[in-house]
């Protein structure tokens, strides 16, 4: 599988602490992976980085491009799609006006991706006049992942997507997250629920003190390592003395 995104000693942190510690993985073209690892192992953080939001070193490269020192604008006009954590829609905007912001395409292509988005999410078509602030967290949440879909990405990177929603709205989040990885859109998922995250990507991905401690099949996670990175129990064959 040809590498679309391939991430080289990344490190990435805030105010002198370093929440990434040299993380090197790759994600193929049309590939779904489950990021997973306990609140505070680096997940939002290496997204970020990957976006250019934060201060990093290493390099990111992209479809053969690298990005490290490009804008987070730049980021996402060569094919990356970004829904951060907690939503951030603009709550004064209609829906429809949420999504339209978000294309850089000609009027043809933007209605072209703004009926794609309310096929996915048939619930932003009935209230695509409302004001944002006037959804549901489910619907908001929708709604950010559609505004990053009118961008087009080849790689789509979620930071906590069921993150405040009730069991009901996080299976309808997911259900249209495994719906967009079956058209061949790559994505990375960073999510504390491993059982939704391992149900959109067959790859897992586990940070534990923002380094990688497993990063291979989802079947070859096993019991052991997921309750070290989580509980922070030490690993039997970790020498690395944290």
């Amino acid at each position: 599988m040809t590498d679309l995104l391939r991430i080289e000693g990344l490190s990435a942190g805030y105010g002198g602490a370093t929440a990434v510690d040299r993380v090197t993985l790759a994600l193929g073209a049309g590939e779904a992976v489950a990021l997973l690892g306990a609140n505070g192992a680096g997940k939002s953080t290496l997204i970020k980085a990957v976006l250019g939001l934060v201060p990093s070193a290493g390099r990111v490269v992209f479809d053969g491009a690298d990005l490290t020192a490009l804008a987070p604008e730049r980021r996402v006009r060569l094919g990356l799609g970004y829904v951060p954590e907690g939503r951030r829609v603009f709550p004064g905007m209609s829906v429809r006006d949420n999504l339209e912001v978000a294309s850089f395409a000609s009027a043809a292509k933007r209605r072209a991706a703004l009926e794609h988005v309310f096929a996915l999410f048939p619930q932003l078509r009935e209230k695509a006049d409302e004001r944002a602030w006037r959804l549901s967290g489910g619907q908001q949440q929708m709604l950010a992942i559609g505004r990053a879909l009118m961008g087009e990405p080849r790689l789509l990177l979620l930071d906590e997507p069921s993150l405040g929603l009730s069991p009901k709205l996080a299976g309808e989040v997911f259900a249209a997250v495994r719906a967009i990885t079956q058209t061949g859109t790559a994505v990375l998922v960073a999510e504390q629920s491993t059982a939704r995250a391992l149900a959109v990507g067959r790859r897992a991905v586990l940070l534990r003190l923002g380094a990688v401690v497993h990063d291979g099949p989802a079947a070859e996670l096993d019991e052991e390592t997921l309750r070290a990175a989580f509980l922070g129990v030490p690993l039997a064959d970790d020498g690395s003395g944290r």
